[in-house]
């Protein structure tokens, strides 16, 4: 397994541990309890700054703004009770595929 996959398997373990817990104590758990609105709207908000780091061409807050990002993303799915199985799943399905075949086979609206 990768660093990256077991990085994000500990994360991913760590923010269900924060679901229900006080929303003073954590910013997880304050994220959690707003519930997938609010952390869609911080997940969407670091998802600009990722932009922007790219497009200034600076690597390490390129690497600062994508550890945000991520972490903001297993927060949204944990809120909208989405497991990273589930994420993996569609991912599998789409392997061996061209992006633009892919992409066109995709339901219109």
């Amino acid at each position: 397994m990768s660093r990256l996959a077991e990085t994000l398997a500990r994360l991913a373990a760590t923010i269900e541990a924060r679901k229900g817990a006080d929303p003073a104590s954590s910013y997880t758990a304050r994220l959690l309890a707003g519930g997938a609105p609010l952390a869609a709207k911080k997940m969407g908000e670091e998802a600009v700054e990722t932009v922007i780091a790219a497009v200034q061409g600076d690597p390490a807050a390129l690497a600062a703004e994508s550890a945000d990002l991520i972490y903001h993303w297993l927060v949204v799915l944990a809120a909208a009770g989405v497991s990273l199985d589930e994420v993996a799943a569609r991912l599998e399905a789409r392997e061996g595929r061209s992006g633009l075949e892919e992409k066109a086979s995709r339901p219109k609206g």
